[in-house]
């Protein structure tokens, strides 16, 4: 038995995985998330705030001493788009290794890409392949096409806190604002679809919170249930749906539903815009070319999953 522990840092969150690996299969001990959102004002201002690298380094703090708690016998920390984009981002990984004693890896949204891929497909038996496996985050949007392993990805930087703060300025946001949050999905999407032919795709998968909290809604569950949420397959037409449902609802609206965590509820808004995009466009892209997709599959194993699996392979 292997004992692992797998840490993503986002844009918006950072989240940890407490794992045991026996005889390949991944067992989780420990699985948590908390919202740091430590890319604010990163897209504006080129760096990492003090106030949110602070709370970030806190709950890196916390994630040790429960590492030190269950046993872990290895660690893999792996930062995201934030601190790609973030001037000052040696200060961030000082701190980091400061609080929990390893190197934090900035990887690129390649990586991160084949990261997500490989902690997704491992659920994927009963869905036909080709998958097109989409991590929605809170900078950046990663898209990887493959079978058993990527053939190609593309990383896109939109996310919901980058559109947020791009775009969607006022609650609800206005038409103007939509539009031009709409016009940069677009556009980034239509650069990716050079580099990720995703028609090839018969199953796509979303991962991440923005994802989880459109299904949740779609599913019209009265709490966050991952049990319920991971492996949901829905219609296009039900996700699109959704998607508009929660872009156009006010704010204390969304703060109202059982399974919207607080840290999302100023962010879902423009995370639906993106996945509405990515849906419409694939979807679009795949019947263009004479194919069909099984549907819009959910998946709760995702990037951590993939870094927890690095770490048992290195």
């Amino acid at each position: 038995m292997t004992r692992v522990a797998a840490i993503d840092c986002g844009t918006n969150s950072i989240r940890l995985l407490v794992a045991d690996v026996v005889d390949g299969v991944l067992t989780d001990l420990d699985r948590r998330m908390e919202v740091v959102r430590l890319g604010q004002g990163v897209d504006r201002t080129g760096r990492l705030a003090p106030e949110a690298l602070a709370r970030t380094l806190e709950a890196t703090t916390r994630y040790a001493r429960i590492c030190d708690e269950l046993g872990v016998e290895a660690v893999r920390f792996v930062a995201t788009s934030a601190t790609r984009d973030a001037e000052n981002r040696a200060e961030f990984v000082d701190g980091v290794r400061a609080a929990i004693g390893v190197e934090p890896e900035v990887v690129s949204g390649t990586e991160e890409a084949a990261l997500s891929f490989r902690g997704a497909v491992g659920g994927l038996s009963a869905h036909p392949g080709p998958y097109l496996v989409v991590d929605l985050g809170g900078g950046s949007t990663e898209l990887v096409l493959g079978t058993s392993v990527p053939d190609a990805a593309w990383s896109m930087d939109v996310g919901c806190v980058r559109m947020t703060e791009r775009h969607l300025r006022t609650d609800p946001p206005t038409s103007d604002q939509v539009a031009a949050a709409r016009s940069d999905v677009e556009a980034a999407l239509a650069e990716a679809a050079a580099h990720v032919p995703w028609a090839q795709a018969r199953t796509l998968v979303g991962l991440a919170g923005t994802v989880t909290t459109v299904t949740a809604h779609a599913l019209g569950l009265p709490a966050y249930d991952p049990a319920r949420i991971d492996g949901t397959t829905l219609e296009v037409d039900q996700v699109l749906a959704t998607c508009e449902d929660l872009l156009a609802m006010p704010r204390e609206a969304r703060a109202a539903l059982g399974f919207m965590h607080p840290g999302r509820v100023d962010v879902i808004g423009a995370g639906s815009l993106v996945w509405h995009g990515v849906v419409s466009r694939v979807s679009a892209d795949v019947r263009a070319a004479g194919g069909a997709l099984s549907g819009v599959v959910t998946s709760e194993h995702d990037i951590l999953d993939g870094i927890a699996w690095s770490v048992v392979e290195r």
